[in-house]
Order: C-alpha cells, then sequence, then structure tokens
C-alpha cells in the first residue's frame, strides 16, 4: 500500500548515504564521560564523517595506522580527542576517545589506539 504522504527526498538523501559507527573497546564508554559541550560537539563531528564530510578540526594519525584520524575538540574544561578510522566499508569505528593533559597525545592513548586497531583488523580477517 502506497502512502499518499510526500518523501522528503533531502532527509532521504541525507540518510541512505550514512555510515554506521562502531565504538571499539570502552570508546563509547569514555566518550560519555566527555563533558556536555565537548560530547555534543564530537557527535556533531562524527556526524560529518558519517555523511562523507571533513571534521572542522582533524589530523591523521600514522602513528596509530594509515588511514586512522584524530578529531580534536576543544572547550572550557580542556582538550579531547576521538581516534578513528573511517576508510573501512563496513562502518566508522571509534577506536579511543580521552581527554589530552599535555601537549604531545601520551603514549598510553597511542598504545590503546593501536591495540584497538590491530583487534580489528584481525576481526575483519577472520
Amino acid at each position: 500500500m502506497q502512502s499518499d504522504r510526500p518523501i522528503n527526498l533531502s532527509k532521504y538523501l541525507y540518510n541512505i548515504f550514512m555510515k554506521k559507527i562502531a565504538f571499539e573497546g570502552s570508546s563509547l564508554d569514555d566518550l560519555r564521560e566527555f563533558p556536555p559541550t565537548a560530547r555534543n560537539e564530537a557527535g556533531y563531528q562524527l556526524d560529518k564523517v558519517q555523511h562523507g564530510l571533513e571534521p572542522d578540526d582533524f589530523k591523521p594519525m600514522p602513528t596509530v595506522g594509515k588511514g586512522v584520524w584524530e578529531l580534536r575538540i576543544t572547550d572550557e574544561a580542556g582538550q579531547f580527542r576521538v581516534i578513528y578510522i573511517a576508510k573501512l566499508k563496513d562502518a566508522i569505528h571509534v577506536l579511543h576517545c580521552f581527554q589530552k593533559k599535555s601537549q604531545k597525545t601520551a603514549q598510553k592513548d597511542l598504545d590503546i589506539s593501536n591495540k584497538r586497531l590491530r583487534e580489528l583488523q584481525q576481526g575483519l580477517k577472520s
């Protein structure tokens, strides 16, 4: 049975090309620990990535892996980071979310991101 309601084509096209997001490890819980303004900004920027757009402030993270990016979020509570890979066909995979405490990214945060990327890649191979 066909509906007489018109289709909102722009909303349909906006959502049809949207990639899903997969949070690896504790990354979703870690993101939920961000202050509300930083959490909202992270969500907005990830939505842009889902729709094939570039986020406002990001940089490649070749030390973690090829195709891995870092979202950079700054608000009154500090600096926050979301490490993700978007080049895989199935989803955007968020590897790690954390508050940055110093100018240089802590080795612990790089290690967590590397470990989750390796686990993701191994899971895709099996």
